[in-house]
């Protein structure tokens, strides 16, 4: 017989397999249907263990699939960081390469390249608005001279001082650069001849006040200056020439002196 407090399957199972039930009607039927009754728990734990190895497997995908998309996902962040550096290296040469194509490489003024965009900027602004521009044209005193007597590299720390002069003595809104050799182009927008000309006065006394000093000795420097204000039926062309026809009438006077273009005879 049997013990109440056995599982039921346990129970079933030691009725099946004692003699107690043999003979009975009831044991035939009770047999088959234990036997469908273990039959399908086997089925259920096979079903069991190939799911939890469905998921076990759908887990380890997921996670090599993880794995894999943090890699790719590295990678790109990788790939971004250079795409941003090598962005920022382009920014920069194409600075570099602008700066370098409008620039003195000696002085650090704008070149003529750069003063030739200014003046065809600030023309075509004047005779828009009808607003006064002056330029005026600067050379070094006696350059050659320095050059044959001193050598090139003093020369070179001459220009370079007299520029550092003129870009402490100018406004903020002028703009001098190197028009070539010891000459300089100083452009003064917003600027009548008479205005232009007590700013173009500081600095020629300024240039007047340098002194070069090369081993013992110091050289002073002057420079001459001439000035011309634009005219609204002219081209900055025409109006440059004016100012370098007054700078040469300026040199041929005794230079360190300023000309203006209005009292050179041309008016």
């Amino acid at each position: 017989m049997s013990h109440p407090d056995q599982p039921l399957e346990e129970r079933i199972e030691r009725l099946l397999t004692s003699d107690e039930l043999r003979g009975n009607v009831l044991y035939p039927p009770l047999e088959e249907l234990w036997k469908a009754h273990t039959d399908l728990a086997r089925r259920i734990e096979r079903i069991s263990r190939i799911s939890d190895s469905y998921q076990s497997l759908t887990k380890e995908n997921e996670n090599h699939l993880i794995k894999r998309l943090d890699k790719q996902l590295r990678q790109l962040d990788k790939v971004a960081r250079i795409s941003d550096h090598y962005q920022k290296m382009m920014h920069d040469l194409n600075l570099a390469l602008r700066e370098a194509s409008t620039h003195d490489s000696l002085t650090g003024l704008g070149n003529r390249r750069l003063l030739l965009e200014r003046l065809k900027e600030e023309s075509e602004r004047s005779r828009r608005y009808s607003r006064p521009l002056t330029i005026a044209m600067l050379d070094i005193d006696y350059f050659k001279r320095v050059n044959d007597q001193h050598g090139h590299e003093l020369g070179d720390q001459m220009l370079v001082e007299v520029s550092r002069v003129m870009e402490a003595e100018i406004r903020d809104q002028d703009l001098c650069g190197r028009w070539g050799g010891e000459e300089f182009l100083i452009l003064l927008p917003e600027t009548s001849m008479e205005a232009a000309c007590h700013v173009l006065e500081r600095v020629r006394n300024a240039v007047g006040a340098l002194r070069v000093r090369t081993g013992d000795e110091s050289i002073a420097v002057t420079a001459s200056l001439g000035v011309a204000e634009h005219r609204a039926e002219s081209n900055y062309s025409d109006t440059v020439n004016r100012a370098d026809w007054a700078l040469l009438k300026a040199k041929q006077s005794g230079r360190d002196r300023l000309e203006r273009a209005d009292w050179a005879g041309e008016d």
